[in-house]
């Protein structure tokens, strides 16, 4: 892994695979760090002829953290109220596009996770020019009108943090956080959970971060009239049992993104 000036800030990625081959640039979701995107993944991805790029989004992992900033009111966020931005979800997009520029990489395809998900959607309506296909994964359009999490999820994403800030503390809760949240179908290997957190926590641990990169998100708002502009090859990915996205977000990417493939995963 390596950092990379990209968009005025410094980006932490990683690139496998041969720089020759097509590119596929993968984006995660809130909070989460580029180890998210499992090295499986990525070498089934390389396996098949693809360059692999992962990275971590500004305020997350090892890239550029806005410390200096303050965390935004996201009730007031919520509740329509006008508030002041560290930074934009859009910000997010071009950080993803200013990458691709740094690493001489003219066209991606481009796959993202939750909110990876929605900065994917706006990088391939924003710049259709740069995105050769888009993979959008457990996100939503941002219509308001769609189902909110469950409760047990929106606790999990929303609950404070145990009063005690060190790695054993956190890493419990964050398991915790995961249990309510993953697939019952696919339970990920408890002692490999515990290793993922445990590495995240000794990358960065920064959840005002997190709550920065959350509001950029909530203020993006309602995306289905870009989603309409979308012209690349575009498949949906969404998980039928999901609480803290559930299935009718995906089902309104894909019915917004002209001729979008959904793909449900029981």
């Amino acid at each position: 892994m390596t950092a990379i000036l990209a968009n005025k800030i410094e980006l932490e990625y990683e690139s496998f695979g041969r720089e020759a081959d097509p590119a596929i640039l993968l984006i995660m979701g809130l909070g989460g760090h580029l180890t998210r995107w499992n090295l499986e993944l990525c070498e089934l991805l390389v396996a098949r002829g693809y360059r692999v790029i992962r990275f971590d989004n500004r305020d997350c992992g090892l890239s550029t953290h806005f410390s200096d900033a303050p965390v935004p009111d996201l009730r007031a966020l919520q509740n329509g109220q006008p508030v002041t931005l560290p930074y934009t979800l859009d910000d997010l997009v071009a950080d993803s596009v200013g990458l691709l520029d740094a690493l001489g990489i003219k066209q991606a395809n481009v796959a993202g996770a939750s909110m990876g998900g929605a900065i994917a959607q706006l990088a391939a309506a924003n710049y259709p020019e740069r995105v050769i296909s888009l993979t959008s994964i457990m996100s939503s359009s941002g219509n308001p009108a769609l189902p909110a999490p469950t409760p047990a999820a929106a606790t999990a994403l929303f609950a404070p943090l145990p009063r005690q800030r060190d790695r054993e503390s956190i890493v419990t809760d964050s398991i915790a956080r995961y249990e309510t949240l993953e697939s019952p179908a696919y339970p990920m290997d408890r002692g490999r959970l515990r290793q993922l957190f445990a590495d995240e926590y000794e990358r960065n641990f920064d959840p005002r971060g997190v709550a920065r990169q959350l509001a950029a998100l909530i203020a993006n708002g309602d995306r289905r009239s870009l989603l309409q502009t979308i012209t690349a090859p575009s498949v949906v990915l969404h998980g039928a049992a999901d609480q803290l996205i559930p299935l009718a977000c995906g089902e309104d990417v894909a019915r917004n993104i002209p001729n979008a493939e959904l793909r449900i995963i029981d």
